[in-house]
C-alpha cells in the first residue's frame, strides 16, 4: 500500500492533523475563550504560536535533507512571507487556516512525492495536493454547517485554498531552487 516507511509516516501524520482538525471544530469558540482574546490579539503571543508552528512545519520537510545557502535564504524569505501573512491577518481563526491547511497540503504533497520518488506512478502530485487539500478545507466547512454554534463560510474556504496554494507554491520554489544550486554546484 506503502513506498516506504517515510510515506507511511506522512500519510500517519496528515490523518493526526485532520483528526485534530476536526475534533476541535466545535471547540474553536471555546477554546479562543479559553486562551482570552487579549492572549490571542497580542503580538508577541502571535508571534510565539507561529515559531511553534514553524518548529512543527520544518522538521517534516528539511530532516535528512543538506541545503545549499541559497536554498536556506530562500525558505527564510518564504517564511517570513508566512510569518507577515500570519501577523496581519484579523482574526485567529484566520491565522489557523493559514497553519492548518498549509500543513495538510505540504504532508499530502509530501506524501505523493515520496510516493513517486520510489517508483509508483503520481500524476502531478503537486496539482494532485491542491485538490485534495482543497477538498478537505470544503469538507471542514461543510461540517461546520452542521454544527450548532459554527457556520460555513465561503471566506474560510478561500483562506484554506490560499494557504494550500501558498505552500505548494513554496515548495515548488524551493524545489527550483534546490535544483538550481544542485546544477551550480556541478558546473563548479
Amino acid at each position: 500500500m506503502f513506498s516506504s516507511k517515510r510515506e507511511r509516516r506522512l500519510w500517519i501524520a496528515l490523518g493526526i492533523v485532520l483528526v485534530a482538525i476536526y475534533a476541535t471544530l466545535g471547540q474553536a469558540p471555546a477554546i479562543v475563550a479559553a486562551l482570552g482574546a487579549d492572549i490571542l490579539a497580542n503580538a508577541g503571543t502571535n508571534l510565539v504560536f507561529a515559531i511553534i508552528a514553524l518548529l512543527v512545519v520544518i522538521p517534516v520537510f528539511f530532516i535528512d535533507k543538506r541545503l545549499a545557502r541559497v536554498e536556506i535564504a530562500v525558505g527564510a524569505g518564504i517564511l517570513t512571507v508566512y510569518l507577515l501573512a500570519w501577523l496581519r491577518l484579523g482574526s485567529w481563526e484566520e491565522r489557523t487556516h493559514l497553519f492548518e491547511y498549509a500543513l495538510v497540503a505540504a504532508l499530502i504533497h509530501e506524501a505523493l512525492l515520496e510516493r513517486r520518488d520510489n517508483g509508483r506512478r503520481v500524476p502531478a502530485p503537486a496539482l494532485l495536493a491542491l485538490v485534495a487539500s482543497i477538498l478537505l478545507g470544503f469538507i471542514d466547512e461543510a461540517v461546520q454547517y452542521f454544527l450548532p454554534n459554527r457556520v460555513f463560510e465561503l471566506v474560510d474556504v478561500a483562506f484554506n485554498c490560499i494557504a494550500a496554494t501558498m505552500i505548494i507554491g513554496a515548495r515548488w520554489l524551493l524545489t527550483r531552487t534546490r535544483a538550481w544550486a544542485r546544477d551550480r554546484r556541478s558546473r563548479e
